[in-house]
């Protein structure tokens, strides 16, 4: 039974119609963990789910834009959050990659797509409007990505979020362009051109003004108030009257609620706000995301499926290489230019608005819309794919060994194994009592910060054996192995102990589980990394609670003994039982603990 967009809306004689609702809410709820599961993103899960209820799929939805009207709102919300992160003091402070990197690739990317629509013998604002529609990357998907590959805080993630960000910047001044570029625009008189520039720049220092002098006055006299219900709705009111202003002013309403943003981003309150519209923000925007699913036409692309194909691989070959020729401009490595172009090579998000925009003022029909979204949703769904092809078949990075030494008949009385922020600390009462250290790390970049600092680390594995020798490992008093990864300093220890069964090893932990396989692997002491310093800061909030210094030793030796408890019943054999475990193992004694079924 199909669900009409009008019927979703009406009250029937037993209430409100709550039949369309569950339905796309359960669409959504069913697809979109399905679709991040599989490494396909949220935004493919929401479109899969409008595809498959909307009229060309199961047909319970016949009328998809009056759902894609009121989800724009979403769209509108979702630019008030961006403002909200843009505070000028950090617009300021990424200025070079913003407006010079980020400026530089849009720019040549729409004038390397606009050529495919030339080509294929399209009108000028068509070509630009799809080609531009396309160079807008997906910020879902990318952001995804990145956070995936651990990418976010390197440099080379934050160059591409400030791309990232200019894209969603230019969101604001395409559409007014498409109003502009729109069939009878060039025909209208000077007068009404200047009329409507100046309506617009009106609204706009209207909306400045009452931002900077009454929004901020306005929240801190209804924070006073203390009703949580009341700063959501003047959340709501804030965005949504911008979004209004804007829009009576002839510009678009994604642009005054990007200003709402950004004229908030320094008030006391912008963590709030973002909190409240949240929610809102969210949903409207799945819905939106929803009813361009369910406007998908599988007509029209059955019917031209080979222009789609066309477009799909002009537009990533192209934009690829747009990225790529840019980022070597910008003096990139090879390496991070092939990986940001392959990241970046799909449309995204703010396409369908674009597209949408434009079919209303008429620049595209409804045909030439479904043809460039389904372009749109072909890129978004092979990005996981270019990413695996991309990660399989480049070759892994080699590390520069400019100025690195790497291990050659070292002799100390201490070997560290891993310089990382725990082996640094850890050298230090070392270094202060005068001790011999000969320190090994696998990372030249950390070997190079080391040597700024004035600390001679060389080059090596420690879990070769080769290394270990020429580290030194057989003549030294103690080892300790503090490497970040894990499964090394289990590796490390154990050849350690196989090779080297007189020399104490102590060893860093990651976690409980971890500290198990290290004493199992024969390390005479370890220590979780963050076990004393939690330890640390629980001791001191007992402090700051009032609690008398005897008893905060107390509850604190308590906990130790208790972890300790639970730690040794985690130990196979029972051979550990009856000790100290202070630290979740025996204290060095001056004697290998015994192997693991020793009696």
């Amino acid at each position: 039974m199909a669900v009409d967009a009008a019927h979703a809306t009406e009250a029937v004689s037993h209430g409100f119609d709550l039949v369309p609702i569950v339905v796309m809410l359960g669409a959504a709820v069913a697809a979109v963990p399905l679709f991040k599961r599989l490494g396909l993103g949220s935004v493919l899960g929401y479109l899969a789910a409008g595809l498959a209820i909307g009229p060309f799929g199961l047909g319970l939805f016949t009328d998809p834009q009056a759902i894609i009207h009121v989800a724009e709102l979403g769209v509108v919300m979702f630019l008030f959050v961006i403002g909200l992160e843009m505070q000028p003091s950090r617009l300021w402070s990424m200025r070079g990659e913003i407006f010079g990197l980020g400026l530089a690739q849009v720019v040549a990317c729409i004038g390397l797509l606009t050529c495919v629509g030339l080509a294929l013998g399209y009108p000028t604002a068509e070509s630009f409007v799809a080609g531009t529609g396309f160079v807008l990357t997906s910020t879902a998907i990318v952001m995804q990505m990145l956070e995936e590959r651990r990418a976010m805080t390197l440099p080379k993630g934050r160059r591409i979020v400030a791309i990232l960000l200019l894209e969603d910047l230019a969101i604001v001044p395409l559409l007014a362009l498409v109003v502009f570029l729109a069939p009878g625009g060039e025909d209208a008189t000077l007068a009404d051109r200047l009329t409507s520039i100046a309506i617009g720049l009106a609204s706009i220092a209207a909306l400045v003004v009452a931002g900077r002098y009454l929004l901020d006055p306005m929240f801190r006299i209804l924070g006073k108030a203390r009703a949580r219900e009341v700063m959501t709705a003047a959340a709501l009111f804030v965005v949504l009257g911008a979004a209004l202003a804007m829009q009576l002013g002839g510009l678009s309403m994604a642009m005054g609620a990007f200003l709402a943003g950004v004229l908030l981003s320094e008030s006391s309150f912008r963590h709030q706000l973002e909190a409240d519209i949240e929610p809102f923000r969210g949903i409207l925007l799945g819905l939106f995301f929803l009813g361009v699913g369910m406007a998908l036409d599988l007509h029209v692309i059955v019917a031209n499926w080979h222009l789609i194909a066309l477009a799909v691989v002009s537009y990533m070959v192209l934009k690829m290489l747009g990225i790529y020729a840019i980022a070597r401009l910008f003096r990139v490595s090879n390496r991070e230019g092939i990986e940001r172009a392959v990241l970046m090579a799909q449309g995204g998000e703010f396409a369908f608005v674009l597209y949408a925009a434009a079919t209303v003022v008429g620049i595209i029909d409804a045909e030439a819309n479904a043809i460039l979204t389904a372009t749109i949703i072909v890129s978004m769904a092979l990005t996981p794919i270019l990413i695996i092809l991309h990660d399989r078949l480049m070759p892994k990075a080699q590390p520069s060994m400019d100025g690195i030494d790497e291990v050659d008949s070292l002799s100390a009385s201490v070997l560290l194994v891993g310089f990382g922020r725990f082996g640094q600390i850890v050298s230090q009462p070392l270094l202060a009592h005068s001790c011999s250290i000969s320190i090994i790390e696998s990372d030249p970049d950390m070997i190079r910060e080391a040597r700024d600092f004035g600390f001679k680390v060389y080059y090596g594995d420690g879990t070769r054996l080769d290394i270990l020798h020429a580290a030194g490992a057989s003549e030294a008093q103690l080892i300790v192995v503090a490497a970040n990864d894990p499964e090394s300093v289990v590796k490390t220890v154990e050849l350690i102990k196989a090779e080297f069964p007189l020399v104490p090893v102590l060893a860093r932990a990651r976690d409980r589980e971890h500290a198990v396989e290290l004493v199992h692997a024969g390390v005479d002491w370890q220590i979780r990394e963050t076990f004393e310093s939690a330890l640390a800061l629980g001791e001191q909030a007992l402090k700051l609670m009032d609690v008398e210094d005897e008893e905060r030793a107390r509850v604190i030796e308590e906990i130790r003994r208790n972890d300790g408890a639970r730690f040794a019943e985690e130990l196979t054999g029972g051979i550990y039982a009856g000790r100290n475990f202070i630290h979740g193992n025996a204290p060095y004694t001056g004697k290998p603990i015994p192997p693991k079924g020793a009696s």
